[in-house]
């Protein structure tokens, strides 16, 4: 069993392989290099081969591209033209590819891409070329949705694992919003979720939203990482509340969940908007195996001495080992890993570029 680890930095993509259940790592050279690779995704669906690798590519002359490798990154296929842009008339430009996400098994040729500015985009090709789904571009609340610290985008795709017409998408800011008609309409859900920043703290949208992640073994329920705050919500996103009781600090970035036991979910705290450090400058993770109820920390293995570089929204990850491996990227260039689901933590790369995102995968 080999695991690939896809690491998406500032100067280009790098891929980590482990032959010996992710003891040691061999990291490449850096692809797309002098580029940014905000957002990865193994597509896991194609029967009988690799899993299909695509990667935003964020090229300063070129502009914002989808690749596609079909050999675990010994070729790569990009279009002549850019994969995703506005339709005419639009009166906006792709600024920035943040985030890809295959969609269910029911769908095997459907990905789905989420850009700056927000806008969502689906492909049925395999993620080779993309539509904007109109409908919620032209959503009366979108002239009101503002840009985040890093900028104005959807950062979160999460299609249903069981029912391809319920997609849950995230940004920064805006908050939360569902389908449940394929794309047809869609719905703010954000209720409970707190923006302390503005006049009225619970608005119907408007939340700055870090990350959302799905609980895999119980797809109805969520957790989400927002701008101060974290939270949990048991139907599906319509409704959230608080699980940050027990965390030392609800302000970070990361949160992903188990890929396959319910209610276990890890997280990266940091100290405060205005304090953008470990908390206690102290390198540590977070897990909790009751869904957020309670966290303990996990930091053997990892840095002991005072600790700044922050890790960001999709710069920590799974894969679906047994036990399930967790991984996590820095912005000073940082990637740890664990291969018993945080008890004990290595080091994969040292000195990398500022790392923007991780993704796992074992074939």
């Amino acid at each position: 069993m080999t695991t690939l680890l896809a690491i998406g930095t500032q100067k280009g993509l790098f891929l980590a392989t482990s032959d010996d259940d992710r003891r040691t790592w061999q990291v490449s050279s850096a692809h797309f290099a002098g580029t940014s690779v905000y957002a990865v995704a193994f597509d896991t669906r194609r029967p009988g081969g690799p899993p299909r690798i695509l990667a935003g590519v964020d090229n300063s002359h070129f502009g914002p591209s989808v690749a596609i490798s079909d050999d675990l990154g010994g070729s790569w296929q990009e279009p002549d033209t850019a994969p995703l842009a506005f339709p005419a008339g639009a009166g906006a430009a792709v600024e920035r590819v943040w985030q890809i996400a295959p969609a269910g098994p029911a769908e095997p040729d459907v990905v789905y891409a989420g850009t700056q500015p927000s806008a969502l985009f689906r492909s049925t090709d395999g993620g080779r070329t993309y539509a904007l789904v109109q409908s919620l571009w032209d959503h009366p609340h979108r002239p009101q949705w503002e840009g985040g610290y890093g900028g104005q985008a959807i950062h979160t795709i999460l299609p249903h694992p069981d029912d391809p017409q319920r997609v849950l998408v995230a940004m920064s800011t805006g908050g939360v919003y569902r389908t449940s008609d394929g794309g047809a309409s869609w719905s703010p859900s954000n209720t409970g979720v707190k923006a302390y920043f503005l006049p009225d703290p619970w608005p119907e949208f408007g939340q700055c939203v870090h990350k959302v992640a799905r609980d895999q073994a119980d797809p109805e329920r969520c957790y989400l990482q927002n701008h101060h705050g974290v939270y949990r919500s048991g139907d599906g996103g319509g409704t959230w509340e608080s699980i940050a009781a027990t965390l030392p600090s609800d302000f970070g970035f990361a949160i992903v969940s188990h890929p396959r036991r319910p209610g276990v979910l890890w997280s990266f705290p940091l100290t405060a908007d205005s304090e953008r450090h470990p908390v206690d400058l102290r390198c540590r993770v977070f897990r909790s195996t009751d869904a957020g109820e309670t966290w303990q920390p996990q930091e053997k293995g990892l840095p002991t001495d005072p600790y700044y570089p922050v890790v960001l929204r999709d710069a920590m990850t799974t894969d679906d080992g047994e036990p399930a491996g967790v991984y996590f990227g820095t912005r000073s260039g940082d990637v740890f890993a664990t291969r018993d689901e945080g008890e004990t933590w290595s080091a994969v790369a040292a000195h990398l570029p500022d790392v923007l995102c991780v993704r796992a995968v074992q074939s």
